[in-house]
């Protein structure tokens, strides 16, 4: 059974699970919370939760002066800023956005256990101006899942296995899987994890959490340690579509309501939505479930184009794992020479040497090792898996798509039911639909569709660039009109 925190209001108990910005907000200007209380809220269930009981594995490091931060929140209530619904909301981070809260960022890497930050991320200071509080930092998977050929996701060698709070032996899969565990276990309203290709919509999946992934640029990567510049993108997970709009408004610096006024519960109606055949049906679950969510679609007025394809996903497959392995020897040979003095390893050759010198580390660093042997940015094989990408996967692929059948956005399942963690074998994954959007650098939005017994799975919405408002429009009518998330309940294991 989950841990049930509930705390010692100024009206009596209360229950603090399950509840986004908006509900958090009117607790307090009712008086019957404060931002301190919703912050120690949080701290308890991580300390039942995450470092006792089930051992969750989410968190990697705390705010030590999130408490304190959180008084402050309250003491400047009636101040102008005070009424924006991210003020004094307790904010996890994936373990690769810097903040200078006396938390090294390691990206799960012991490489970095000392890389304390000494200013924030650009996102991270805008969470700050915008009045959140960075309670603490997340787990990821290692190198957010570029170091091992084979690894298993929600691994690090600093915070060890983050396990799924739905069924604790299943896959949260990664590498944002600290993140989302810890907003789907309610130890923090909501979470900022990054993506590069399925990271932020997979774990959110396996979490029945919405999870969205910005245009390519559209967060900045500022203080971010990178993957890749051609395709990492931070954004919001979130237990609604909701709380996920409100964190993108502040993310990118817009305007207030940017992308709240999109919140329309009849947003699916008249939407035109291609269902793309050749990148649904990887999985017999996850598409008997997704051809229930499709009647959703139809029945709340979105006009279905079905039997489409999306040509030359294997090449394209091709051409981006060889432009991941060039942009991270180029990113991370800048972002370590970059690093402060307290952390010796300055280059991706030192890194690798640096691991072959730990004693205990789990699985291999092949990712790395590839890499290494990469050449520059004006490599003939880079120039051209970067032209083959602009013309197959933007041009002749998801924008030809959008404008010949007329569509507002393509529809898939996002994945299938989380498998069962294994250390020594690495991921056995089910199957997933992020690869399209990712490669192109087009926004996603992943939510809640069902359930397979305990395990969660999502439905994906993905659109042209800067289809942010569309997108979260489309999310939230089907989220309003569904209702599917439900708390975990910490079971341990299901029948296979």
């Amino acid at each position: 059974m989950l841990f049930n925190a509930p705390i010692q209001a100024n009206s009596g108990v209360i229950n603090l699970e399950e509840l986004g910005f908006a509900q958090l907000q009117q607790l307090v200007e009712e008086k019957k919370i404060s931002y301190q209380q919703i912050t120690q809220f949080y701290l308890s269930r991580i300390v039942e939760l995450d470092d006792r009981g089930p051992t969750l594995n989410a968190i990697i490091s705390l705010n030590e002066q999130a408490l304190d931060i959180a008084k402050q929140r309250d003491a400047l209530r009636g101040a102008n800023d005070a009424h924006n619904l991210l003020y004094g909301m307790p904010i996890v981070l994936k373990d690769n956005i810097e903040s200078a809260d006396n938390m090294p960022t390691t990206a799960g890497a012991i490489a970095l256990a000392n890389n304390y930050a000494q200013k924030d991320a650009l996102l991270v200071e805008r969470l700050k101006q915008a009045g959140a509080i960075i309670l603490g930092k997340a787990n990821l998977s290692e190198w957010a899942n570029f170091k091992s050929t084979q690894s298993s996701s929600g691994w690090s060698d600093v915070g060890g296995q983050t396990k799924n709070p739905y069924v604790l032996n299943r896959t949260p899969c990664g590498s944002s899987s600290g993140s989302a565990v810890a907003v789907a276990a309610n130890l923090a309203v909501a979470a900022i994890g990054t993506e590069t290709d399925g990271s932020i919509t997979c774990p959110a999946a396996h979490n029945a959490l919405v999870g969205l992934k910005p245009t390519v640029g559209l967060v900045s990567v500022n203080g971010v340690v990178p993957l890749s510049h051609s395709q990492d993108a931070p954004g919001p997970m979130t237990r609604s579509v909701q709380d996920a709009a409100v964190l993108l408004e502040v993310l990118t610096g817009s305007e207030p309501n940017r992308y709240q006024k999109f919140l329309n519960k009849k947003g699916l109606n008249n939407k035109r939505i291609g269902v793309v055949r050749n990148i649904s049906e990887f999985n017999p679950i996850a598409s008997q479930a997704f051809a229930k969510a499709l009647e959703v679609l139809s029945n709340e007025g979105a006009m279905l184009v079905d039997n489409l394809v999306l040509n030359d996903q294997e090449a394209l497959s091709q051409a981006e794992f060889d432009i991941l392995l060039y942009d991270f020897k180029h990113d991370i040979n800048q972002y370590l020479a970059n690093t402060p003095k307290q952390v010796k390893v300055k280059s991706l050759a030192e890194l690798i040497k640096f691991n072959k010198a730990l004693p205990n580390s789990y699985f291999n660093q092949g990712l790395l090792e590839m890499a290494e042997q990469k050449g520059s940015l004006q490599s003939e094989s880079y120039i051209a898996a970067k032209k083959l990408v602009a013309e197959k996967a933007r041009l002749k692929g998801i924008d030809a798509l959008l404008a010949e059948h007329k569509l507002d956005a393509i529809v898939a399942p996002t994945n299938g039911p989380a498998w069962v963690i294994d250390t020594l074998n690495g991921d056995q994954f089910t199957g997933a639909s992020s690869s399209p959007a990712a490669i192109a650098g087009y926004p996603s939005i992943t939510v809640p569709m069902s359930f397979y017994r305990e395990l969660p799975l999502g439905i994906s919405f993905f659109s042209g660039a800067h289809q942010e408002a569309k997108l979260i429009e489309i999310g939230y009518a089907f989220e309003q009109a569904t209702r599917v998330r439900k708390s975990p309940q910490l079971i341990f294991s299901i029948d296979e």
